[in-house]
């Protein structure tokens, strides 16, 4: 499954599609997120059951504050609409994924 980029308009619609949801926030700007992002980009490709978003945090400055992101790369996994893991910093693929399934 494809990586999507979310925002206002298609949040609700990503949160809601009853699947788990990764979302990763990131900002064009940051060293460790250009780092994370083919990660996450990885993740989408290998487990299509699960829904990965990216969420620019300059570009969506509502949704940052939603989350509280105080410092990216910060990476959320919804389930069933709640948080049910967060990350802040870099992260290797592996625990990516372990954050993810076993959420």
């Amino acid at each position: 499954m494809a990586v999507i980029n979310v925002d206002e308009k298609n949040y609700q619609e990503v949160i809601r599609s009853g699947k788990t949801v990764l979302l990763d926030f990131y900002a064009d700007w940051c060293g460790p997120c250009r780092r994370v992002s083919p990660l996450v980009e990885r993740f989408a490709e290998e487990y299509p059951d699960y829904a990965v978003g990216k969420i620019n945090v300059d570009d969506e400055q509502e949704l940052a504050e939603k989350f509280n992101v105080m410092s990216i790369p910060m990476l959320v996994v919804m389930k069933d609409g709640r948080i049910a893991a967060k990350n802040v910093g870099a992260m290797p693929y592996d625990l990516i994924v372990k954050m993810v399934t076993e959420a």
